[in-house]
């Protein structure tokens, strides 16, 4: 597929990429779904990436859903664009590399649900972050109202959703939505830095951890807990023999 949306720029094992919609505030449509659908499927194929960073071109990471392409569509065909979008954001989260989102500007709707599909969020200081959609007469539709609680808590969540009150980075840290807030300028080196820690490490854990993590939470505990014995296993006699013998002989682990 060609990438028209989507710009890409892969340095140091960490892959950039770029939503370029500037004029449309990065508005997601249905090509941008077929294209993050194509990209993260690439991506996950490439060994020379570990890392895959998300950020938007302009002043907006995603101002939200591209309302001209929604406005006349039918009540299956609604449905059939939200299923797009929660498949979508579903591969973020199943991708087994680590992916940060990068928030430069506005994070709103489908671009707060772009974020939650993320790992985890670094932002701007001029960053902002809402979910409007009942403004406009409709639900979130790519999984927001499912991802903003069992991250932020039912409250935070229901406050964001029923309020529509736009919050900025400050407030959307204390929340627990982002991670970190940096100054505009600062935001990418930040992000690149986490980026490269992350790669430095065995990738193989790396992959497991996500894997746990994702896992876990959508089953109980003892489930949780028996998949992760099953993972730290796992990476015995292979990764983590060579991380430990690393370890022990002063020296930095050959992955």
């Amino acid at each position: 597929m060609e990438y028209k949306i989507l710009k890409l720029d892969v340095k140091e094992n960490i892959a950039a990429v770029t939503i370029s919609r500037p004029k449309d505030l990065n508005a997601l449509n249905t090509r941008f779904f077929n294209e993050m659908d194509q990209m993260v499927a690439e991506l996950t194929a490439r060994d020379d990436v570990k890392v895959i960073v998300i950020t938007g071109e302009g002043k907006a990471f995603v101002a939200g859903a591209d309302i001209k392409e929604m406005t006349d569509m039918t009540q299956s065909q609604g449905s059939e664009f939200s299923r797009l979008g929660q498949n979508t954001f579903r591969g973020l989260e199943q991708c087994e590399k680590p992916v940060i989102a990068a928030i430069n500007g506005f994070a709103l709707g489908g671009g707060l649900e772009l974020a939650l599909g993320c790992d985890f969020r670094i932002a701007s200081s001029k960053a902002k972050f809402g979910q409007p959609e009942v403004t406009l007469g409709l639900t979130p539709g790519y999984a927001g109202t499912q991802r903003l609680p069992r991250l932020i808590g039912s409250g935070n969540a229901l406050f964001l959703l029923l309020t529509t009150e736009m919050i900025g980075a400050e407030e959307a840290l204390r929340m627990g939505l982002v991670q970190r807030v940096v100054e505009p300028e600062k935001l990418m080196p930040t992000v690149f830095g986490f980026a490269k820690a992350i790669a430095a490490k065995g990738p193989k854990a790396v992959q497991k951890v996500k894997k746990c993590v994702r896992r876990g939470i959508e089953t109980d505990f003892e489930k949780g807990s028996a998949i992760e014995s099953e993972e730290f296993g796992s990476l015995f006699g292979n990764e983590g023999r060579e991380g430990m013998k690393a370890f022990l002989e002063k020296r930095k682990p050959n992955w």
